[in-house]
């Protein structure tokens, strides 16, 4: 499968339809990997969200498939299992196709693949997907965050924004089997307004409700120190 292919309309789809996301970009690269970060909330309790988890066939997208068809997706939750593709018979016999391997498994709480998708998948390349469901008043908050490293043939500066884009496209599919992500809140837009302006001092996080008291432990980054004067 061509790149082209895999990463067809992702742009135009992350743009258009994933607005609800609270939180969604490449949040650092350098020349040997990347990694990515999605967060949304679902009116959706973490046990109804770890039952659609396990059924790919109706959340990922069938653009994102070799076969072109979501319901030859199925996907083995056991650490070990396998998420996987069936390639239809087209008279040589049955194929499958491995995207990833289950290395954690918490039920309603966090499932880890491990995987290099798409056309990362022929390149010498380690991809971690972790997904994490935390509870909220109001449902579920979801983070999925793809870690990449390794060698590959594709530029890091021209990959990492189309692999960012598949990676969301992937989590709205989930929050739309779910309901429909819900909006972000005015605490959850400042909370991500102030992860991206860095300050001298981060204050504590407050026990508020929703995706960003959620998720707060993990989309807050640190700050990073500012290097000493005179050097």
């Amino acid at each position: 499968m061509a790149i082209s292919r895999y990463f067809a309309g992702a742009a135009l789809i992350a743009a258009l339809a994933f607005a609800p996301a609270a939180n969604a970009k490449v949040v650092d690269q350098s020349e040997i990997g990347f990694a990515v970060a999605h967060t949304a909330q679902v009116a959706a309790t973490p046990a109804d969200v770890w039952k659609m988890l396990r059924m790919p066939q109706s959340w990922w997208s069938k653009d994102h498939s070799w076969s072109g068809d979501a319901a030859n997706f199925w996907l083995d939750q056991q650490a070990g299992g396998c998420f996987c593709e069936k390639l239809p018979d087209t008279g040589a016999g049955v194929g499958s196709v491995q995207h990833a391997r289950i290395l954690f498994s918490k039920p309603n709480q966090m499932l880890r693949l491990s995987g290099a998708f798409g056309p990362l998948q022929g390149e010498a390349l380690t991809g971690t997907l972790t997904i994490q469901i935390k509870e909220t008043p109001t449902g579920s908050a979801l983070r999925f965050d793809y870690v990449v490293g390794g060698y590959m043939r594709f530029k890091i500066a021209d990959i990492a924004p189309a692999v960012d884009k598949v990676i969301g496209e992937q989590l709205l599919g989930l929050a739309n089997a779910l309901g429909g992500a819900l909006p972000p809140t005015r605490d959850e837009k400042a909370a991500g307004e102030a992860v991206e302006k860095p300050k001298a001092e981060t204050p504590p996080a407050k026990e508020e409700p929703g995706l960003g008291a959620a998720v707060a432990d993990l989309v807050e980054e640190e700050a990073k120190p500012a290097p000493d004067e005179g050097r």
